[in-house]
């Protein structure tokens, strides 16, 4: 039977590299808002010899998610792994004057928008499968009020999950990953020597082992 991976997350940096480590163990069902860089990630994928359904969709519209995981489950009936790496990365500000629209858009993406998920997934998911959530801990630093609040919001919700799923599943996961010079950080970190950090490919071959055992 066919292994279902769905990536939230998948247009580019660590969701793209860990759907392309996936792929040849599993069916890559890739969400993201970029059709051209999930096209791009297809091919790479198909490339060698794996499989993927592009589903270009915002995280936030809700009535796309819902579709997308009826869709998953008239297909195939389950997803085996869950891998959500979708993230709002709103512009550094002290938190005195932060602009509203930033803080309101990471809170959506990176808090509602993943318990919505959550409530979506979980039935598909089962007893048997499992959810990685990647946690990045800013809370309380200097300026990262939008994101750091938002993340920590995030991380809460995955931490939950898994105390409530330990005994009966799904089996949930929360990793950290080392830096990477993906867009994310290039926003936080404009002036930041890149070439010191470790690439997406590299630390999804690395957290894959978390993954998978």
């Amino acid at each position: 039977m066919t292994s279902i991976a769905l990536i939230t997350g998948a247009s580019r940096g660590l969701g793209a590299a860990l759907a392309q480590a996936l792929a040849p163990a599993h069916h890559i069902v890739a969400v993201g808002r970029t059709t051209g860089a999930l096209e791009e990630l297809d091919d790479r994928i198909r490339a060698r010899g794996g499989e993927a359904t592009l589903a270009p969709m915002d995280i936030t519209t809700d009535a796309a998610m819902q579709q997308l995981c009826r869709s998953i489950h008239d297909r195939w009936g389950k997803v085996d792994l869950w891998v959500h790496t979708a993230v709002h990365a709103a512009p550094l500000s002290p938190a005195a004057a932060m602009v509203a629209k930033d803080f309101d858009s990471s809170m959506t993406v990176n808090v509602s928008a993943t318990q919505r998920l959550i409530g979506y997934v979980a039935p598909l998911l089962g007893t048997g499968g499992r959810a990685v959530f990647f946690d990045d801990p800013q809370a309380g630093q200097p300026y990262y009020g939008a994101y750091g609040a938002s993340k920590a919001a995030q991380i809460a919700l995955a931490r939950s999950w898994q105390a409530e799923s330990a005994k009966t599943g799904p089996d949930v996961r929360v990793l950290t990953p080392r830096p990477m010079p993906t867009a994310t950080r290039g926003r936080f970190h404009p002036g930041e020597d890149r070439s010191a950090l470790t690439p997406p490919e590299d630390e999804a071959g690395r957290l894959l082992t978390q993954i998978s055992r």
